[in-house]
C-alpha cells in the first residue's frame, strides 16, 4: 500500500537555526534568540545562531541537495527582523529579497514552498516595546504578514501562521528556557498565549484576503500527545482522554491551542483549572482567533504512555530506563503518529500534516566519507508506518515534513543535536546528505511503497515491560 496519490512528501527547518547572518548584515535586526544568545550558559557551549548553516548564503547549495533527494516541498520560515527590523514600519528589502529568491530556486528545481511565517525570531524591537504581552502584538504580526504575502503569494500558496506556540510562549515565557528567557506568572503567559493566538487569526485574514493565488491556511503546534499501553477499548479511550484534557498549567495541553483555533473556544475543563489565570477574553476575539483552517498540523516526536486506572480515568506508565531514546533523551515512541493522527482527526474533522518528525543522534563522517545514521533511518521507518497505520484507518493524512534537511543550531542545546537528513560540518560548511536521505529518497520515489505494510510496525511496548501495579 503506498500513501495517496497527492501525499506531500517534504522536509522543513526554520531560518534562525539554519540562515546565520544576523549580526547586522544586509539590515538584519537582532532578535529575542539573538539577544539569549549572549547571555552567559543560556546556550550549550557558548553556542550562537549568529552564522548557523550560513544558509543565507549557501541557499542555492542546499536546494540543489533537496533536488537531489527527490524532496517534494520545503517547509521554510520568514526571520521577521530580516524583513522587518524595527518589527514594524520600514520594510528592509534586501531581508525580503532573500526570500524571493529563496522561493525562486526552490520552484525552478521543482519543490514547493512551505511558508512558516513564525518560527521563534521575535524582533528585538517589538519585545522592548513588551513582545506577546503587548494587546498590540497581533496587529504587529498582521502588518508584517500583510509584507510576506504581498511579496511571495503570487508563487507560495501554501502558509503556516506560528510554530509550536506551546515552546515560544510555554518554554519563552513560563519557564525561561527558551527566549526571551522569561518566567512569569501564569496569568501573563496566558495574556501571552491569547496574543499570539490573536495574531494566529488575524495572520489567516490576510492571508485570505490578500493572496493572489489560492490559499492553504494552518499551524504547526507541538503539545503532549498519548498513546495506549493497549488496544484495549479502555486505554484507548484514556489515550484520548490524556490527549485533550488540560492536566496541568504547562501550555503542552493539546485543546488550549487546538480548541480556540479550530472550535473558537477554551475548554471548560481548562478555564477552570487557571480560573482567575485565565485569558481575557474580549468580544469578538474567539471569531478573530477561529479563522477557517485547511488543516491540522502537528510537530510531534514522541507520547507518553496511558492506560485506564481501575476508575477508568488516564494513568500515564513510565517507559522503563532500558526503553530506547533518542540522543536528546526522548523515547521513541513510533505509535505516536498513529494515535496522535487519528485522535486529532476524529475531534476536528480535518486533514493532517505531520509539520515536523525526526530525531537527534550524534552523527560523525566516517572513514568512507558518509554518514552511516542507520537509527536514524529506523526511526523514521518506524515512526512512517504508524502514520501509514492511521492513513489505512481512514484518516486524511495530507503530507508528512521531516525535522529537518539540515543539522542545525537546536536552540537551548546548541550544536549539540543533529536532526538533518544532510551533516553540517559547522567548521567547514561541508554538506553530507547522510544514509538517511538516500532512503528518504526511496520513499518519497516509492510514494511510501518501500516502507512495507503498516501491519509491520513494530514498536518496543509490550505489556511485560510494565508493572501494572505502579505508575
Amino acid at each position: 500500500m503506498a500513501f495517496k496519490d497527492d501525499f506531500i512528501w517534504g522536509a522543513a527547518a526554520a531560518s534562525y537555526q539554519i540562515e546565520g547572518n544576523t549580526q547586522g548584515i544586509d539590515g538584519c535586526a537582532d532578535s529575542v534568540w539573538d539577544m539569549c544568545s549572549r547571555r552567559d550558559g543560556f546556550v550549550k557551549g557558548g553556542n550562537t545562531g549568529f552564522m548557523a548553516c550560513d544558509h543565507y548564503n549557501r541557499y542555492e547549495e542546499d536546494v540543489k541537495i533537496m533536488q537531489s533527494i527527490a524532496l517534494q516541498a520545503y517547509r521554510l520560515s520568514i526571520m521577521w527582523p530580516r524583513v522587518m527590523p524595527e518589527g514594524t514600519g520600514k520594510v528592509n528589502t534586501q531581508g525580503l529579497d532573500f526570500y524571493d529568491r529563496l522561493v525562486d530556486e526552490l520552484l525552478a528545481k521543482g519543490i514547493s514552498p512551505w511558508v512558516t511565517l513564525f518560527h521563534w525570531d521575535y524582533p528585538m524591537a517589538l519585545f522592548h516595546k513588551g513582545g506577546w504581552l503587548n494587546d498590540d502584538s497581533s496587529d504587529w504580526f498582521a502588518e508584517y504578514t500583510r509584507v510576506i504575502v504581498d511579496r511571495l503569494s503570487d508563487r507560495v500558496e501554501n502558509w503556516f501562521t506560528l510554530n509550536e506556540q506551546a515552546c515560544f510562549i510555554g518554554l519563552g515565557h513560563q519557564t525561561g528556557m527558551h527566549a526571551p528567557g522569561l518566567e512569569l506568572p501564569v496569568k501573563e503567559v496566558n495574556r501571552a498565549w491569547h496574543n499570539a493566538l490573536l495574531a494566529h487569526g488575524k495572520a489567516t485574514q490576510v492571508i485570505r484576503s490578500n493572496s493572489k493565488r489560492p490559499a492553504k491556511v494552518g499551524a504547526a503546534p507541538c503539545f503532549r500527545t498519548a498513546v495506549p499501553m493497549s488496544n484495549s477499548p479502555e486505554d484507548i479511550a484514556a489515550a484520548r482522554a490524556h490527549t485533550f484534557n488540560v492536566v496541568n498549567k504547562q501550555m503542552f495541553n493539546a485543546s488550549w491551542w487546538m480548541d480556540p483555533a479550530f472550535k473558537g473556544e477554551y475548554p471548560e475543563d481548562g478555564l477552570a483549572l487557571f480560573g482567575a489565570d485565565a485569558p481575557i477574553i474580549k468580544p469578538s476575539d474567539m471569531e478573530t482567533i477561529c479563522q477557517p483552517l485547511d488543516f491540522v498540523g502537528i510537530n510531534v516526536y514522541s507520547s507518553e504512555m496511558v492506560r485506564a486506572a481501575a476508575d477508568g480515568t488516564p494513568e500515564v506508565v513510565e517507559y522503563p530506563n532500558n526503553y530506547p531514546k533518542t540522543h536528546f533523551d526522548w523515547p521513541i515512541t513510533p505509535e505516536a503518529l498513529k494515535w496522535g493522527t487519528e485522535f486529532l482527526y476524529e475531534r476536528y474533522n480535518k486533514p493532517i500534516i505531520v509539520t515536523e518528525n525526526g530525531l537527534s543522534t550524534n552523527d560523525w563522517v566516517s572513514l568512507d566519507g558518509r554518514v552511516h545514521d542507520t537509527t536514524r533511518i529506523d526511526f523514521l521507518h518506524r515512526y512512517l508506518l504508524g502514520l501509514k497505520e492511521a492513513a489505512a484507518n481512514g484518516v486524511d493524512i495530507m503530507g508528512y515534513f521531516q525535522w529537518s534537511i539540515l543539522d542545525n543550531f537546536e536552540w537551548a542545546e546548541g550544536y549539540k543535536q543533529r536532526f538533518g537528513l544532510v551533516h553540517v560540518d559547522y567548521e567547514t560548511m561541508k554538506r553530507t546528505p547522510k544514509d538517511s536521505a538516500l532512503w528518504y529518497k526511496s520513499v518519497i520515489e516509492s510514494n511510501g511503497k518501500s516502507l512495507g505494510e503498516a501491519s509491520a510496525l513494530q514498536g518496543w511496548m509490550k505489556p511485560s515491560d510494565f508493572n501494572r501495579n505502579t505508575c
